[in-house]
C-alpha cells in the first residue's frame, strides 16, 4: 500500500492503521515531520516525483490530494493503478444545494469552503477521468486520535480551565463527523466488496448539536459546561472552531455495506486520551486570547 503524505492526522492513522493489520505500507513525503512506526518512505516532494516510483509496485493507492495537479502527477509517476481511493470532502458541495446531500448532487463552488472546495472537485474529476475504477471517499468534520485541527482539543482546553464555553447563538447547529478509524474500515470493506458505487458518502448517520457535542467533551474531562451564548453580529470563527453553516450529507450507501460506526461519545474518549499525551502536535488557534480579550463576561473560577 502507497500512503501519500503518512504523517498528519489523516494520513498518518491510515498509515499507522493498515501497518498494525498487517499490510506492507510504503509513505510518500518530503521527511520534514517524524514518520509512521514501522513505515517504508519514499523521500520525495509530490510535485517533483522524477524517476523515483519508477521500479515500485503497489496494490492500493490512498491519496489525499487537494488538487487535480496532485493526481495527475501521482498517477504519471506511478503508471496508473486500478486500485486507487481519493480522500476527498463534503466540501465539494455548494451550500446552496438541497440537502441532505447525496452522491449525485450536482458539486460546486461553496463560500465556506472556497479554493479547498474547488480543487477538490477538480482532483475527483481528474481521477475519475483517468481512472473510472477509483473510489472517492467524501467525509465530513472527521476526528480521532492524531487529530492536529484544533476543534475538540480547543473544547477539552477550555474544559480542562474549568471556563465557560462561548458558544454561537443558541447552539443547536447541528454537525456531522466521523471517525477516522471508520473510515479505515471502510477502505477495507470496499477493497474486499468491491461496490459498484464507486463514490460515496461517509460519516455518522445521526448528526449532533453544537451544545451537546461540547457537553460531551466537557463531560469526558470530567467537568459540566456553563454556556454563555453569543448573539453578537461577530464571525463565530473567531471563537470558535467551526464556520455558521449547518450541512448533512445522505450516507445511506454507506451503511448498505457497513452498518456500525463509533459512537461519538467513544470516539472523543480517545481523542482526549490522545490529546492529553500529544498538546504539542495540535495547531492551536488563538480563540482563548479572543475571547478574554473581547467578551466581557469572565470565567468566575478561573
Amino acid at each position: 500500500m502507497l500512503v501519500t503524505g503518512g504523517t498528519v492526522f489523516v494520513s498518518r492513522y491510515i498509515a499507522e492503521y493498515y501497518i498494525a493489520n498487517g499490510y506492507d505500507v510504503y509513505v510518500l513525503n518530503r521527511n520534514s515531520r517524524k514518520q509512521p512506526a514501522h513505515a517504508k518512505l519514499i523521500e520525495a516532494d509530490r510535485h517533483n516525483l522524477g524517476e523515483i516510483l519508477k521500479n515500485y509496485y503497489f496494490d492500493i493507492i490512498i491519496d489525499t490530494a487537494y488538487s487535480a495537479t496532485d493526481v495527475s502527477l501521482l498517477l504519471d509517476a506511478v503508471g496508473g493503478y486500478e486500485d486507487y481511493i481519493l480522500i476527498s470532502s463534503s466540501a465539494v458541495y455548494p451550500q446552496w444545494g438541497i440537502q441532505p446531500f447525496t452522491e449525485e448532487t450536482e458539486l460546486g463552488a461553496n463560500k465556506y469552503w472556497g479554493k479547498y472546495g474547488t480543487d477538490k472537485i477538480e482532483a475527483e474529476k481528474t481521477l475519475l477521468q483517468r481512472n473510472p475504477r477509483a473510489y472517492i471517499l467524501r467525509p465530513p468534520y472527521l476526528y480521532g486520535p492524531m487529530n492536529n485541527v484544533y476543534r475538540e482539543a480547543f473544547v477539552f482546553d477550555c474544559a480542562m480551565q474549568s471556563r465557560p464555553f462561548y458558544i454561537p447563538q443558541d447552539g443547536k447547529m447541528q454537525l456531522q463527523f466521523f471517525h477516522v478509524k471508520d473510515m479505515c474500515k471502510f477502505i477495507e470493506i470496499i477493497l474486499n466488496a468491491r461496490p459498484n458505487q464507486h463514490i460515496f458518502n461517509v460519516g455518522n448517520k445521526e448528526s449532533v448539536s453544537v451544545c451537546e457535542w461540547v457537553e460531551m467533551c466537557y463531560h469526558i474531562v470530567g467537568k459540566k459546561v456553563q454556556f454563555v451564548n453569543i448573539y453578537h453580529n461577530i464571525e463565530q470563527r473567531n471563537y470558535f472552531s467551526f464556520y455558521n453553516y449547518q450541512y448533512f450529507l445522505d450516507v445511506s450507501k454507506q451503511y448498505q455495506i457497513m452498518e456500525n460506526t463509533v459512537f461519538l461519545q467513544d470516539g472523543l474518549k480517545e481523542c482526549f486520551n490522545w490529546y492529553q499525551q500529544n498538546v504539542d502536535k495540535v495547531s492551536k488557534k488563538p480563540f482563548l486570547n479572543y475571547i478574554d480579550t473581547n467578551f466581557r463576561c469572565t470565567n468566575e473560577n478561573k
